[in-house]
This record gives C-alpha cells, structure tokens and sequence, in this order.
C-alpha cells in the first residue's frame, strides 16, 4: 500500500495543528459558527442529532493492521468503543468532543491517516473494488491510479470550493464492484492495442435526482488522466449551480446542457489543459504501481485438515461458500469479513474485534484489510489451508456471521438514530427485518439479494440501486417507508422502481416477505431474484404487498369493531 514520504507526512500532521487551533479560537468567539462550520467540514467534522460525527478516510477502502489498531484505540479513548463502516469505504465516530478532534486527527497522522475532504464541496475519497490486486477478473490494478487522483485532487486549491461535493470512483475489473456509474465521475480501466486507458462516464449519482452516469469518453489514454478529469471538474466549477443545493450536482449540469454539449466543453477545455499540463509519464505509473506490489505469496501447502474440515463441519461449510471466493492466486481465497451480525447496526465494529481483526491479517493476509461498499471488510489474500484457523478465530470474533450476498447482508445508513438530515430509522428496520428472516437455510435459498436502506432521500445507504431499496420518509411525524424492486449498482446499472405507497414501519418486514413470496413462485430453475424482477416485471409484486397489507389492515379493523 502507498506509504506517505516526508510531504505527506509534514501536511496531515500540520493540518491536525491548525485545527487545533480553529477550535480554540471558535470556543473564544473569534471564529462564528458559519466560518467554523466551513473549517470543521473541511477536516470530516458534523454535527449531528447528539453530537459530533468525525468522519475518516480510507482511501480506496486500503487498511494495514497497524491503523486498524489505531482506529481501536480512537473508538475506546474518544469514542464510546466502537466506529461504523460506511458505503464510502469511510469509518465514522459519532461520538467524539469537539476539544478532542484534533487530538484525534494527531492520533490518525501517526499511522498515516487523516479526515481530510471526507466532507464538504471538494473531491471526496476517491473509491474503487474492494478486491483490487487479488480478483480473478482484473484487467488492471485500479488503486494506483486511485492514489494519483488523491494526491492530486487533496487540498487542490481550484476545487476546493466546488458547487457541491464530487465523488470519483475506478473499476479495474471486468464485473463492475465500484458503482462507477453512480458516480460523478467513474472511470472504468480497458485494454487496447495502443495501451491502457479509461472509459469515462459523467453525471451518475443518487439522493434527490438519482440518475445513471453516461459515457463521456470511450477511451482516454491514462496519460492523460489528470488533465482530463481536471477539464470536467473545471467545466462544472464554473457552469454548475450554486443558487440551489438540491441542483447542485454535476449531474443537474450534464442534463441540462445534453451530454453533447457537455463533451464538447470538457474537449475544448482539455485541449487547452494540455498544451499547458504535463502528461504522465510511464516513470510515474511505474513508481505508483511499485506501491502496490502483489505479496510475496507462500507456496501452495496441503490442504487435507481444510478439506476435512470442509467435509464434516456445516457451518464452516456454509461461511466457505458465502464469505470466500476466487482468488487469482491458485491456493489462496479471498475473505469477506461479516459486519452484519444479527443484533449489531449494520457496518459497526466494536473496539476488541477491530483488535483481533488487525491480528488475523497480522497472521493470515500480510497485514492488510479492506473496507467494502456494502460495510463489510475483507482479507483478501487468505491461503486455503488457513481458511479453517481463521474461521474459528472470526467466531470468537463474533464476525464469522456467514450471510455474504444474502438478504441480511444489507447496506443501512445510520438513519435517524444519528443523522440529523434523516426522517426515519434505518437500525431498528434493519433489526426488524434480522429477526424476520433469521433461518440461514431459508436465507441461502433465496440467493444473492441486495437489500439496501436509507432514512432519507440523500441515499447514503444506496436505496436506488437495491434489488429490493428502502427510502424513509416522514408522514406528519411518523416514519414509513417506500419501497423499490429491481435497482442494481453493477455493469448492469438500473434505478429500482417504486411499489407502491409508502408502507407503516411494523409492516415493513411482512412487505418484503411478501416480495419474497411472489419471486419463490414465479423463479424459474436457478433463476436469481434480480432477474425474477426483470422477466416479469413489478405489477405481481405490488399486487401481493398491497392486497396482503389491505386485507390485514381490513381484519384489524373488523377486530376493533367486534371488541
């Protein structure tokens, strides 16, 4: 992984001071609270519903043990012992002193980590697949060319004052795991006989306005990356709104002008760019990509304990086939690491497991972790003769929950038990739904299903893309909640579809057992509930949910009568 060089180092540590200092001066009264919010935001500080909420970048989701362990010690010291994983490859402290942040960010500087632009109307952390470097469907090693555009767009002080905030994301891999589509700007590395380049779409991204990102530019040479994404950034710094937040996005920007005349400004403004700005040369690339060396992976061992263990222990059998695939290396798995333990707020890690977790890459992935779009984390170089080893130590780690890719591995923003912009919980729904599908086997049944939840409109959990999304809404004071079919955040992008009316909060889990119902009826062998959606469309599920939720809401109406 990149290590900071003296630059680097000397910026976030100096940044931690200054902020310091901002506090001071906020809590003496020389700074106003609109001046200290702009500085706060700046360094990943909200305020939310009971306190402040510090927000941390893991740049393309890349963790070493070492700042896993320091993240432990920040939960326990400033925090009420536990951080929540976000869908931006983020950790969040929701419970940090205004007096102690800097003393945090210090903390974060000692293992090369800050907040820095993980909020606010700047490029934000730039994503990609969280198996970059191990999936067996790599073109490329996005990450590198991650790193580029970190170092380049930080502090970058054009867009530090953009019309509002600006997500970027990479896919080096033939299936789509960064949602590049949903991003302001998503490249998507591709292979031609003149040498690697991007294909570039423009304009992707959810909340109020969701919209589905078109391509700007088939093939961009990746010499050519910066001044190309600066060209688009430029454009939008000087043509995008800034009268109203709600049509802010790049996106309002690419609809309203047609994405014709949109590429034309960004082409007329790139040939300007680059007479005036060096391209990359292949010394860049090749010192870049030197960061991100593959391990030096251990010969295959025998595997007879792991086959046996495979053969005679059902649940290892059953966390073997969920939590684990393909790994590009013959005798290695990739490990998806569970966050999503019944009884626990999906995506939230307490101190003591962060601790053991940092110890079990220590042992069994060469220290290294990632964090995941769906809030969950992963060791991505596992040789399979440790498979059985590390399973029993996630179990007393209480993080071998083997549930990956079902119903229960669901995407859940912190809703309205934090956010102060949500009109309705996302924790208690997802408790709700937890213990109404508790049955594994059930579960396993029904195959891949992405359930992905929201408490309000700006989609932090991803509701729009969800096979089965879920928006909370506000209704004179009372939370329900509507529900959408068919969405999808992969190569195969798709907004899901309204069902229907919003549906009270206690009838949420009985509206997608009845959404589960249809899909077991109407599958065909094998068939995969997404497609179930797509063959034959959205009336069978509305009529199921609503003529089962009138017909209940009439029998509890006859009920009160006769009492």
């Amino acid at each position: 992984m990149y290590r900071y060089d003296s630059y680097d180092q000397r910026l976030v540590e100096e940044r931690a001071e200054q902020f310091g200092e901002q506090v001071r001066r906020y809590r003496a009264g020389a700074i106003g609270e609109d001046e200290f919010k702009q500085l706060r935001l700046r360094n990943g500080l909200y305020l939310q519903r009971h306190a402040y909420m510090l927000r941390v970048a893991i740049p393309y989701g890349l963790l070493s043990s070492r700042q896993l362990r320091k993240l432990a010690w920040i939960a326990r010291r400033y925090d009420r012992g536990y951080g929540h994983f976000t869908t931006r490859q983020n950790i969040q402290f929701n419970w940090p002193e205004l007096d102690d942040v800097a003393d945090i960010l210090r903390a974060l500087a000692e293992v090369e980590m800050h907040a820095i632009q993980t909020s606010g109307n700047v490029v934000r952390n730039i994503t990609t697949d969280h198996l970059a470097g191990a999936a067996s469907d790599e073109i490329e090693d996005p990450r590198p060319y991650c790193e580029l555009l970190r170092q380049w767009s930080t502090l970058h002080p054009e867009f530090t004052w953009l019309p509002r905030k600006f997500k970027i994301a990479i896919t080096g891999a033939s299936n789509d795991r960064a949602a590049i589509q949903l991003h302001d700007i998503g490249l998507e590395i591709v292979k031609r006989d003149s040498g690697t380049g991007f294909r570039v779409w423009v304009g992707g991204g959810m909340g109020r306005m969701p919209v589905i990102g078109k391509v700007l530019r088939e093939f961009l040479p990746r010499e050519h990356l910066l001044s190309y994404v600066e060209s688009i950034l430029r454009v939008y710094n000087l043509m995008g709104r800034r009268d109203n937040i709600h049509r802010a996005r790049i996106k309002v920007l690419v609809n309203s002008l047609g994405l014709e005349r949109f590429r034309d400004l960004v082409e007329a403004e790139w040939r300007q760019v680059r007479d005036t700005t060096s391209a990359i040369g292949e010394g860049e690339f090749e010192r870049m990509q030197a960061y991100f060396e593959a391990p030096d992976y251990a010969t295959e061992r025998p595997t007879d304990a792991f086959d046996e263990k495979l053969a005679r222990d059902p649940l290892f059998a059953d966390w073997y086939r969920q939590n684990t695939r393909a790994h590009k290396v013959p005798g290695h798995r990739i490990v998806t690491v569970s966050l999503k333990a019944p009884g626990v707020a999906p995506g939230d890690i307490d101190a003591d497991q962060m601790d053991g977790l940092a110890d079990l890459a220590d042992r069994f992935s060469y220290g290294t972790l990632r964090a995941t779009h769906d809030q969950n984390l992963v060791l991505a170089d596992v040789a399979v003769a440790d498979l059985p080893q590390l399973w029993r130590s996630l179990v007393r780690l209480r993080l071998a929950t083997a549930n990956i890719g079902t119903l229960n591995d669901m995407i859940c923003c912190p809703g309205l038990d934090f956010c102060s912009l949500a009109n309705a919980g996302s924790i208690d729904v997802a408790a709700q739904i937890n213990e109404r599908f508790d049955s594994l086997d059930y579960l396993y049944d029904l195959g891949e299903i992405q359930l992905k939840m929201s408490g309000c409109m700006n989609a932090c959990g991803h509701h729009h893309v969800g096979h089965i999304g879920i928006l909370g809404v506000d209704k004179r004071g009372e939370e329900w909640y509507q529900l959408t079919l068919g969405g999808s955040a992969g190569n195969d992008a798709a907004l899901g579809e309204r069902l229907g009316a919003a549906v009270a909060k206690a009838n949420v889990a009985d509206a997608i057992g009845d959404i589960l119902e249809v899909y077991l009826e109407e599958r065909t062998e094998g068939e995969a509930f997404i497609d179930t959606v797509r063959r034959i469309g959205i009336v069978p599920f509305r009529r199921r949910v609503y003529d089962d939720h009138s017909r209940s809401t009439h029998q509890r109406e006859s009920l009160a009568s006769c009492a």
